[in-house]
């Protein structure tokens, strides 16, 4: 398909967004380089991790140099001390996918974090907050202990609570505000229902090609200087942070500088909580309707047989017409 086709396919309604999903280490970034060239797109990052500036060996985050002259957005845009947040994620990039469209060029939403593809996708609405319910939760969390609130939302939103770890406090005080403003439960917020015209595309790899190719990438980062990437970061505010320092791959390095670990243990956790998150991000997407699975790329010279069917789903998508 050319990019102008790709670009302007379906010219009575708004062009399809087109996401590439799926677990880390499926070959997200190669394919969505090679669909963006085939649609004239442009790339929204989806990758919460990849948010941040220097996080860039441990997220496998793309090189400039790498992206083929194709734009990114959603990318570099948070110091490690900050918060990542869906509700601006998802305002700051809907504003790109709108002005990516009114270029004439396809937008490509590529990642792995699935709250923030279906606050970015979805009709996904989020609750006001009520400064006096937030401060009550946090004094009860104080007084009380975070297990007991835990219990709490366990009780009234249990698939909310098997999310939240007991001691993250922030996430449980969110939760329970949400159930105490509005009466709905957290889990039951978001809907299966696009909010414009969209295409979720997810990567498939057996776990018994997955896990090596995910030991692979973590031996790969150690030695292209993980633990200088971390080690740098600390002094612009890694450990202060609340979401940078709990990422797969900074967390454990972290634990390595300061010396709870060895070189050899920190490795071989990296990849074990890899493999874990593979299969959180799998089962997250699994239960969608939605979403359409093709073949990952086996290797690299199978990259342009996935993008090329990715294409065939975004032809028929542009269409109208409903895919088998």
């Amino acid at each position: 398909m050319s990019a102008a086709t790709g670009a302007h396919a379906g010219a009575d309604h708004a062009p399809v967004i087109v996401a590439v999903v799926g677990a880390t280490a499926t070959g997200k970034s190669a394919v969505s380089l090679e669909l963006a060239e085939r649609l004239g797109g442009e790339v929204v990052n989806a990758d919460s991790m990849q948010f941040y500036r220097g996080m860039d060996i441990g997220t496998a985050k793309l090189a400039p140099a790498d992206r083929r002259g194709i734009a990114h957005h959603q990318m570099d845009m948070l110091d490690v001390h900050e918060d990542a947040s869906v509700a601006r994620f998802q305002e700051e990039a809907r504003a790109d996918i709108a002005a990516i469209h009114a270029r004439g060029r396809r937008a490509i939403v590529v990642g792995g974090s699935g709250l923030y593809l279906r606050a970015l996708l979805d009709r996904f609405e989020f609750p006001g907050t009520d400064p006096a319910v937030r401060a009550a939760l946090e004094a009860r969390a104080g007084t009380e202990g975070p297990g007991v609130l835990h219990r709490e939302l366990m009780a009234l939103d249990p698939v909310a609570a098997a999310k939240i770890p007991p001691q993250n406090v922030k996430r449980l005080v969110r939760a329970l505000e949400i159930i105490a403003l509005t009466g709905a439960t957290q889990s039951s917020l978001p809907r299966h229902e696009y909010a414009a015209p969209a295409l979720t595309i997810a990567l498939d790899l057996p776990y018994e090609l997955l896990d090596p190719r995910i030991d692979a990438r973590v031996d790969q980062m150690w030695e292209q200087g993980l633990v200088d990437e971390v080690r740098a970061l600390e002094s612009h505010g890694l450990r202060e942070g609340v979401t940078a320092r709990r990422a797969v791959g900074y967390a454990e390095t972290l634990r390595h500088l300061d010396g709870e670990l060895d070189a050899d243990e920190t490795r071989a956790l990296i990849a074990q909580h890899t493999r874990r998150l593979a299969r959180k991000q799998a089962q997250w997407f699994r239960p969608d309707p939605r979403v359409r699975w093709i073949d990952a790329p086996r290797d690299h010279g199978d990259v342009a047989r996935a993008a090329a069917d990715a294409s065939s789903l975004v032809a028929e998508a542009d269409a109208g017409r409903p895919t088998p």
